[in-house]
């Protein structure tokens, strides 16, 4: 109880206070806010453009540059750190961090990534031997004491995104089997940017498949209804975030540029999978994948008229120029099915890779 006196005697003594402020300094009335100054950061990184776009195997330079203030004293235990930011966005891995003399690469970066280091200022990261796995975002972190900033680069690729389903039929990959269906197939499952894109370039599939950040979507461009409504515009229809282990989809997969030679096998007669696998063997190379067709059709320019087997069972073959018995209508991959391997008797495209 003894507390009461004296809390009601300082508030007495506020108020006095405060009555005598306002009939000294009757400005002040309606001017009590206090604003405090402040310079600003005294550390910051910047990039010159926050899109780079390489190609697989070949070597890209993330920028990032560090803006310090003179007058921060030198500081040999400035850190900078790259991280890769995963399709979802839920966590970051590791690419390389470096601090004075002390650098060190993870994962499967190890190797292919040091600084540019042009001068002091400069954090930017030097990728090589790029993998398709390599696309997406990066985090440049840099920091100096109390000091830090971060700036996030693009790394885009080129290349073609190609709908993709097994012998098993359409709708029967959960998540997990739609990345293991595209590596297969000499590719990653695509980004919703990668499918956006190939939208603009025309694709129209209707038929929804995976992306990488777990959601599930298909490209039109002549809407219809079957596929989403004849009235809705053209545009990317999304099914939204989908279970990656209950939900079973066809997959969108991504492929670029390959170091190796994409090829019609010539045989004097048409062969069935089994040998068509001995022959691409005999001759020095593996039978093709479907990513690599589709590399060598849209990348390279590859056209050719013959039905020919591909190593996950299907017959297909790529056209550039359209003509008559083989694309009358548009340039394209055509697809011939997954026929019986031991009975039915096709040409064979074949793929020797060069290291």
């Amino acid at each position: 109880m003894k507390m009461i006196p004296v809390l009601i005697c300082s508030l007495i003594a506020l108020s006095v206070a405060n009555n005598d402020l306002d009939t000294l300094y009757p400005e002040l009335e309606h001017s009590r806010t206090i604003y405090v100054t402040d310079k600003g950061p005294r550390l910051s990184v910047a990039a010159e453009q926050t899109k780079v776009v390489s190609r697989r195997g070949g070597n890209a330079t993330l920028p990032c540059k560090i803006q310090r203030d003179q007058s921060l004293a030198p500081n040999r235990k400035m850190r900078i750190k790259w991280t890769k930011l995963t399709s979802d966005y839920l966590k970051e891995v590791d690419v390389f961090v470096a601090m004075d003399y002390h650098k060190r690469s993870y994962g499967s970066f190890h190797g292919r990534v040091h600084l540019q280091g042009s001068s002091p200022m400069d954090a930017s990261l030097v990728i090589t031997e790029i993998t398709l796995e390599d696309y997406g975002e990066y985090k440049c972190e840099v920091i100096d004491g109390l000091e830090d900033g971060t700036v996030v680069v693009t790394l885009d690729l080129e290349g073609i995104v190609f709908p993709y389903f097994p012998r098993l039929g359409r709708y029967n990959l959960n998540f997990h089997d739609a990345e293991r269906a595209c590596r297969d197939q000499d590719a990653t499952v695509a980004s919703f940017d990668q499918l956006y894109e190939a939208w603009q370039g025309k694709l129209d599939w209707c038929n929804a498949g995976w992306l990488s950040d777990g959601s599930v979507q298909y490209p039109i461009n002549i809407p219809r209804e079957p596929c989403g409504g004849k009235d809705m515009p053209p545009g990317i229809r999304s099914y939204g975030l989908r279970d990656k282990e209950k939900n079973h989809y066809d997959v969108f997969c991504f492929t670029s540029y390959f170091k190796g030679r994409f090829y019609y096998l010539i045989q004097p007669f048409k062969l069935t999978y089994d040998e068509a696998v001995r022959a691409c063997q005999k001759d020095g190379a593996q039978i093709a994948k479907v990513g690599q067709m589709y590399a060598a059709w849209k990348l390279l320019g590859y056209d050719r008229c013959d039905a020919g087997w591909l190593a996950d069972g299907s017959v297909r073959y790529p056209i550039t120029q359209p003509r008559q018995r083989c694309s009358p209508t548009e340039a394209a991959v055509r697809f011939s099915g997954f026929p019986d391997k031991k009975h039915k008797l096709y040409g064979v495209y074949c793929f020797k890779g060069h290291n």
